[in-house]
């Protein structure tokens, strides 16, 4: 028999967004955290640049909202946009009474440190140092195991949302929870809640380089799917432009602050390449400069190109940038006497599962936050540092609008996850294989730039590949990496099928076959219906 464990509030995903959503709710409600792994690892963690907020005198909140708009190539939502800068000053304001230390300036130490990135017009990133996303996850993951009110479950993966139509045969479609699988115990696990959370990140994964970590498999994404949620615009894949090209460093991001600090951008040979692709050169919009990098690169034939920064001095390097400074190191790359070897890597998916300003999707009682949710503020095109912005403003707007709704309370006739006709796997080569020919297929056709062919191709390929998936998902006992598989399937499955229903190149998507934004139609979301 499935244990079956009641909450009022379940989250699904332990990163920035999800714990800001449970410290709001903690003093209200008994909640419960899901986390596939360690409960700090996602990509939260691993965010190096900081958070876009206007707080220099120099700067203002029309500003960051043109920037933004800019940057999303006509698809953002005006009032999603303005929602959440005028909120950013309050959410960074809350994160200091958590006690995230912010980088202060060197000069007076009254201040804190803006540094400027690619799209901004001004400095208005807020950081801590150049591992901003730790100094958020880790603060916020100690005020969470202090609470009371909160029960955190690491190594706990989620297979499938619960709902009242699915489940329980109703006309409506309200969510009641997931069954999850402990990961270490390998059992199933009943989660029960009148409100669920899906904050489980990005699908980076789905790409064979990624900048994300290895939980970043598009689960709440093709959850919420599966489910019945629309999901819109996943066309729009942003590719972080300079991951370091080491065989040993497994995509280790190097941060686009250097880049606001002036490093160049150059080929082997030394030359600079970025001003004849973009009058804003190295700080031009991550799309420009991911899809510039891959130009030169196939146009040479080159493996990476270089990251400069070697004009500033050992103490600059050193204080703004020690965590890269270091782990270039470790690799014999002494980041302030040569240049850094880069590459482009899949690093944010700018689509997801519809919401409201208040993180509600299309089914009763689920909601979505952080990068699992399309909200309208990134549009076609992600400006750099609005995302952990993004899961800070929109958790406390899901927390204040599930304090004032009344959801009824979980029936008890919620029937256990049933594996009863299954049998355990014998060998898990299955798995694997699939798992890397989806990646590689996915990055050859359906990465930087695109066409009809390769993503007919692509398509074809998914196809054959899900119905081996389907295949043994139900012939066999569920485990981490069969359900990452499935959902990464899924995920595939969105990305190709969006791409293929957008007839121009617009921001991150770039088709050779309608190379122009199409100027003629109104800008419109790409929306797939809810299975």
């Amino acid at each position: 028999m499935t244990t079956t464990l009641r909450f009022d509030l379940l989250i699904i995903g332990s990163g920035t967004a999800g714990l800001t959503l449970a410290l709001k709710m903690a003093d209200h409600a008994k909640v419960a955290i899901l986390s596939k792994s360690q409960l700090e690892e996602g990509a939260s963690l691993y965010a190096q640049g900081g958070i876009s907020v206007v707080l220099d005198k120099t700067d203002t909140l029309q500003s960051h909202i043109d920037d933004t708009l800019k940057a999303g190539h006509g698809l953002c939502d005006p009032d999603v946009v303005q929602f959440t800068v005028e909120h950013a000053r309050e959410s960074v304001n809350w994160l200091i009474e958590q006690g995230v230390s912010f980088t202060r300036d060197e000069e007076t130490d009254k201040n804190y440190h803006l540094t400027r990135e690619g799209g901004h017009s001004h400095r208005r990133v807020i950081h801590s140092a150049d591992a901003t996303g730790r100094a958020v996850e880790t603060t916020l993951l100690d005020k969470a195991k202090a609470h009371p009110n909160i029960s955190l479950f690491p190594y706990h993966i989620g297979i499938d949302l619960i709902t009242s139509r699915k489940q329980l045969g109703t006309t409506e479609n309200r969510a009641l929870g997931c069954y999850a699988l402990d990961i270490k115990a390998d059992k199933p696990i009943t989660f029960l809640a009148p409100v669920t959370v899906l904050a489980t990140g990005g699908a980076g994964k789905v790409y064979l380089y990624t900048s994300n970590p290895d939980v970043s498999t598009g689960d709440g994404i093709a959850m919420g799917w599966r489910a019945g949620c629309r999901i819109a615009n996943m066309e729009f894949i942003q590719f972080h432009p300079t991951c370091l090209f080491h065989p040993k460093a497994k995509s280790f991001l190097i941060s686009e602050a250097l880049r606001g600090e002036g490093a160049l951008l150059k080929l082997a040979d030394g030359s600079r390449f970025m001003p004849a692709f973009h009058q804003q050169a190295e700080l031009a919009p991550r799309d420009i400069v991911a899809r510039a990098i891959d130009h030169e690169m196939k146009r040479l034939g080159h493996d990476c190109v270089y990251l400069d920064i070697t004009h500033h001095s050992l103490e600059f390097i050193q204080s703004h940038f020690p965590t890269i400074y270091q782990r270039c190191l470790t690799f014999g790359i002494d980041i302030s006497k040569e240049p850094i070897p880069v590459v482009p890597a899949a690093h944010y998916t700018c689509g997801g599962i519809m919401t409201d300003q208040n993180g509600r999707t299309d089914i009763s009682g689920l909601y979505a936050v952080g990068e699992t949710a399309h909200t309208g503020l990134h549009g076609a095109n992600r400006m750099a540092s609005n995302s952990l912005l993004e899961c800070l403003v929109f958790a406390t707007a899901a927390a204040k609008d599930i304090q004032q709704q009344h959801f009824p309370a979980v029936p008890n006739n919620v029937p256990d996850w049933d594996d009863s006709r299954v049998h355990p796997a014998i060998e898990a080569v299955a798995i694997s294989h699939n798992w890397d020919e989806l990646r590689r297929f996915m990055w050859d056709y359906v990465g930087i730039v695109r066409s009809n062919d390769r993503l007919k191709k692509a398509q074809q390929r998914l196809k054959l590949l899900k119905q081996e998936v389907d295949a043994y998902y139900s012939q066999h006992h569920i485990s981490n990496d069969l359900l990452e598989l499935r959902n990464l399937a899924d995920v595939a499955e969105l990305i190709i099928l969006s791409a293929l229903a957008r007839k121009e190149s617009r921001g991150l998507h770039y088709n050779r076959d309608y190379p122009e934004v199409d100027d003629e139609q109104p800008a419109q979301n790409t929306v797939i219906p809810g299975c």
